[in-house]
């Protein structure tokens, strides 16, 4: 259906993520309603402290520096279950009933009428298996993404695990970087929420593709004319 947007080495692919780690927190952040600023984030990820922010928020941040530090730092561990597992306990720590293992119970979705199933282990597997098999990685990076939010996998964090866990994908193979532009936000919670309510990807997987993969754009094949499309 997609074409890979770009072609990067896993050396550029990682570079350009640590290059853009402080926008893609704060875009991750204001996905989930987090009352911060970029100065905010940029602070709080230089080690400041900041006034007058509450300390959820705080932690929100703290907690995604620490996911894209593991999920870097292992990037070359097989994409399964106990990987995506891993990512949550970083994001949710502290956030959630439990954090690092699938939910055993119910939840629903504000503004949905889709109520999630109970994740079981084996099914969940499976779904992932048949994600994995999809021949082009920016599908498959998004087809997860989405899958895993609908999913509801988790107790919380189910839009941070699903991205950090996109980009796992992505970045593995140097396609590039899954961020949702505060700019496309509203337009992407319209999309999401309709989504929710029907599986079906076609009204949302194109405007992600659209709009929410980043690389870096090689001019002339000239390392130092690269520019970055963020």
């Amino acid at each position: 259906m997609f074409k890979d947007k770009y072609n990067l080495t896993l050396q550029q692919n990682v570079f350009l993520a640590k290059k853009v780690i402080i926008e893609n927190t704060y875009n991750s952040a204001k996905l989930e309603g987090c009352n911060v600023t970029f100065p905010d984030t940029k602070t709080i990820l230089e080690g400041i402290s900041v006034a007058n922010l509450k300390m959820s928020d705080v932690e929100i941040i703290l907690n995604l520096r620490d996911a894209w530090k593991y999920l870097l730092n292992n990037i070359d561990k097989p994409f399964n279950l106990d990987f995506i597992c891993k990512i949550n306990s970083y994001v949710s720590r502290n956030e959630s009933l439990e954090w690092g293992v699938l939910r055993n119970g119910s939840v629903s979705i504000s503004g949905v009428d889709y109520i999630p199933p109970v994740p079981q282990k084996e099914n969940v597997v499976d779904n992932i298996n048949k994600i994995l098999s999809i021949k082009n990685v920016t599908e498959r990076a998004i087809r997860y993404f989405l899958w895993g939010m609908r999913s509801q996998l988790f107790w919380d964090s189910n839009k941070r695990t699903s991205t950090l866990a996109a980009n796992k994908i992505l970045i593995s193979e140097g396609k590039g970087i899954l961020s949702i532009p505060e700019k496309h936000i509203r337009e992407f919670n319209v999309r999401l929420t309709e989504f929710y309510n029907t599986n079906d990807y076609s009204k949302i997987d194109e405007f992600i593709y659209d709009n929410c993969i980043h690389g870096i754009i090689f001019e002339n094949e000239k390392t130092k004319d690269d520019e970055l499309e963020i």
